[in-house]
C-alpha cells in the first residue's frame, strides 16, 4: 500500500477531498479501484483498463470498502491529538481515551488498564456498521440546532427594536397629550396667564423628556446590554455547532472509505463515538450519570434575618458566585465562591424563583396576593444592583430563561414572555394550583420541564407546549426543585421523602438517586448545578445549603 501511486485524501477542517486518478494527466477524481493493478481510475481511464485487462476486477464507489486507505487518512486517524508528532498506539480503559506512548507515560501511568490497539483488535469489535447512520442523524440534529440558534439571534434583535419603538412612541404620546391639553386650556386666556401657561408647558415637556432619559433610556440600555451578551453566547454556541458539524462530516466521509484495516477501523470507531458524545452533550442529550464524590454544608443566615431561611431558588454564576432567593426573609443573597453571604437585596414580595439572564444578571420571580412581577438584578463584583422590572397579570411561582425567551409558571399555567416583558403565549394549562409549580428548559430550548407539586409528577413538554412525557416515582413526592444542566441532565428534588434525583433528558425514567435524608438532605426546595465547580447545590427550608461535589 505504501507504494500505491495516487494523490489520496487530503484531510482538512473544511472537507475531505477525493481520490485522484493514478493514470491520467488531468488529475481527475477516481471512480474505480483495481485491486490487481493497485491503481485508481477515472471514468475515462477505466474504459482503456477494461479493454486491456478483461480479467481484472474494478470496484466502483459503491464498493469503496474495498478501496485502499490513503496515507493521509491513515495519518489523520493515527495522529495523537495532544502530541501531533506521535502516533496513537494504546487505549486507556479508565478514561476511554486513545493515547500515544507520551500520553500513556505522562497522563495514564496510574491507570488500571492501558492496552495496545493491536491487542484490542483480537477481541473488541472493529466494525463501523451503524456508525454512518448515527453520524448522519447527529449531524442533522446539530444543523437543526444551529438554525434554531440563528433564529434566536434574529428574534432577540427584533424584540429590542420593538420595545425601543414602543418606549419612544409612548414618550411622544405623552408629549402630544400634554400639548393638546395646554392648547385647550389656553383658549380665552389673557397675556399674563398665557405666559404662565407657556412656562408651565416648557417645565412639563422638560420633565417628560428627563423622565425618558432617566428611566426609559436606562431601561433600554439595560436591555441592549442583555441582548448583546445573550447574542454573544448564542453566537459562540453557533460556532460550536459549525465546528462539530464539520468534524462529524469529516469522520462520516472517512468511515465510508476506510476499508477493512482492523486497527484503523477500531480507532475510527472510538473517535466517532467520542465526537458523537460531544455532539449529544451540545444537544443536551447527555446520558452521563452524576456520581457524588463528597458533601459540604454552608450556613446562609445573616444577622438581620428575622426567621429561618427558606431557599426557594438557586442560580450559579459562571464566575463561581451563587445567588439564592430566601423566601422566608424576602431576600436575594449573593454567596461568594466559598458560599459565604457577601451581599443581599430586600424584595417587596416573596421571591419564588431565580434564573440566569447574562453571566452577571439574573431575573427573580416575586409574588404575593397583589404583587406579581419579574425583577432584574445585576451582580457588580460583590454588590447587587436593582435593574428594570415588568409586571405580570398572573401569579408567578417559577421562572427560567433561554436565549431571550422567559418562561414563567403561575401554579396552574406556563407562559412565554419576551425579554421586554411582552406576553407571547400560554403554553400549558391545568386547573389545580401547584400543578405547574416550577419550570426548567433544555440547553437547546426544544424541551421544557415542569414539576407538579400537587400531583407528584415531572412533566416534559415540547417547545410548543405539547406533553411528551410524564414521570412519577414513589421516592419523589411533592417535587419542589428543578434544574437542567447544559449537558441535559435533569435534576429534581422531592419534599417527601427528602431526596435529590437525576432523571433522563427525555423525562421518562430515573437514572440515579443522588442524595437522601441519610446524606443530610432536609426539606429540599431548590436545586442547581454549577459547571464551574462541578457541584450540585441544594437549597432547603433551613439556614443551611448543601453542596455535593460530583463528577
Amino acid at each position: 500500500m505504501a507504494g500505491l501511486s495516487m494523490s489520496s485524501l487530503a484531510i482538512s477542517s473544511d472537507e475531505v477531498k477525493d481520490f485522484i486518478c493514478s493514470s491520467c494527466e488531468e488529475q481527475a477524481n477516481a471512480e474505480f479501484y483495481c485491486k490487481t493493478c493497485l491503481k485508481l481510475y477515472c471514468g475515462k481511464c477505466i474504459q482503456l483498463h477494461d479493454k486491456w485487462f478483461k480479467k481484472h476486477s474494478a470496484y466502483g464507489r459503491n464498493d469503496m470498502k474495498k478501496w485502499p486507505v490513503s496515507k493521509e487518512v491513515e495519518e489523520f486517524l493515527l495522529k495523537c491529538e495532544a502530541h501531533k508528532d506521535h502516533k496513537i498506539e494504546m487505549l486507556c480503559d479508565d478514561h476511554s481515551q486513545l493515547c500515544c506512548t507520551k500520553c500513556a507515560f505522562n497522563n495514564h501511568s496510574q491507570c488500571s488498564k492501558v492496552t495496545q490497539i493491536s491487542e484490542l483488535t483480537n477481541w473488541q469489535p472493529t466494525g463501523l456498521e451503524g456508525l454512518s447512520v448515527e453520524l448522519e442523524t447527529v449531524m442533522g440534529e446539530i444543523k437543526t440546532l444551529q438554525i434554531s440558534q440563528e433564529a434566536s439571534i434574529q428574534s432577540l434583535q427584533r424584540t429590542y427594536k420593538e420595545h425601543r419603538e414602543v418606549m419612544i412612541e409612548q414618550m411622544c404620546g405623552n408629549l402630544n397629550t400634554y400639548i393638546d391639553e395646554c392648547d385647550n386650556n389656553s383658549v380665552g386666556t389673557s397675556g399674563g396667564n398665557e405666559q404662565y401657561l407657556k412656562e408651565e408647558m416648557c417645565r412639563s415637556v422638560l420633565s417628560i423628556v428627563n423622565e425618558f432619559d432617566n428611566i426609559t433610556a436606562k431601561e433600554l440600555n439595560e436591555m441592549k446590554d442583555e441582548v448583546i451578551s445573550i447574542k454573544g453566547s448564542v453566537t459562540s454556541s453557533v460556532h460550536k455547532c459549525t465546528s462539530l458539524h464539520s468534524d462529524l462530516l469529516q469522520l462520516l466521509e472517512i468511515v465510508q472509505k476506510i476499508g477493512d484495516n482492523k486497527e484503523l477501523c477500531l480507532i475510527a470507531s472510538i473517535k466517532c463515538k467520542h465526537i458523537i458524545q460531544q455532539a449529544l452533550t451540545l444537544l443536551g442529550k447527555s446520558g452521563k450519570v452524576f456520581k457524588v464524590q463528597g458533601k459540604s454544608e454552608y450556613n446562609v443566615r445573616i444577622p438581620s434575618d428575622s426567621v429561618t431561611c427558606g431557599i426557594s431558588g438557586i442560580c450559579a454564576l459562571p464566575d463561581g458566585q451563587v445567588l439564592v432567593t430566601d423566601y422566608n426573609n424576602k431576600r436575594v443573597k449573593l454567596l461568594s465562591q466559598q458560599y459565604q453571604v457577601v451581599s443581599h437585596w430586600d424584595v417587596n414580595a416573596y421571591p419564588q424563583a431565580i434564573c440566569l439572564i447574562t453571566p452577571s444578571e439574573v431575573a427573580v420571580a416575586v409574588n404575593t396576593s397583589y404583587i406579581h412581577e419579574i425583577q432584574f438584578i445585576t451582580v457588580n463584583q460583590v454588590k447587587l444592583v436593582r435593574g428594570r422590572k415588568f409586571q405580570l397579570q398572573h401569579e408567578c411561582t417559577g421562572i427560567v430563561h433561554h436565549q431571550g425567551d422567559i418562561f414563567v409558571t403561575s401554579g396552574k399555567e406556563l407562559y412565554k414572555y419576551t425579554l421586554s416583558g411582552k406576553l407571547i403565549c400560554r403554553l400549558y394549562k391545568t386547573f389545580a394550583y401547584t400543578t405547574v409549580y416550577k419550570c426548567a428548559v433544555s440547553h437547546t430550548g426544544d424541551r421544557l420541564y415542569i414539576i407538579s407539586y400537587g400531583q407528584d409528577k415531572l412533566l416534559t413538554l415540547a417547545r410548543d407546549g405539547t406533553l411528551l412525557a410524564t414521570f412519577t416515582d414513589l421516592a419523589l413526592r411533592e417535587p419542589s426543585g428543578l434544574h437542567v444542566t447544559p449537558a441535559g441532565q435533569v435534576l429534581v428534588c422531592g419534599y417527601w421523602p427528602y431526596t435529590v434525583q437525576q432523571v433522563s433528558w427525555k423525562g421518562e425514567s430515573k437514572l440515579a438517586t443522588l442524595a437522601t435524608q441519610e446524606d443530610g438532605v432536609w426539606n429540599p426546595r431548590s436545586v442547581c448545578y454549577s459547571s464551574t465547580t462541578s457541584s450540585i447545590i441544594v437549597g432547603q427550608w433551613d439556614d443551611n445549603i448543601l453542596v455535593f461535589r460530583v463528577e
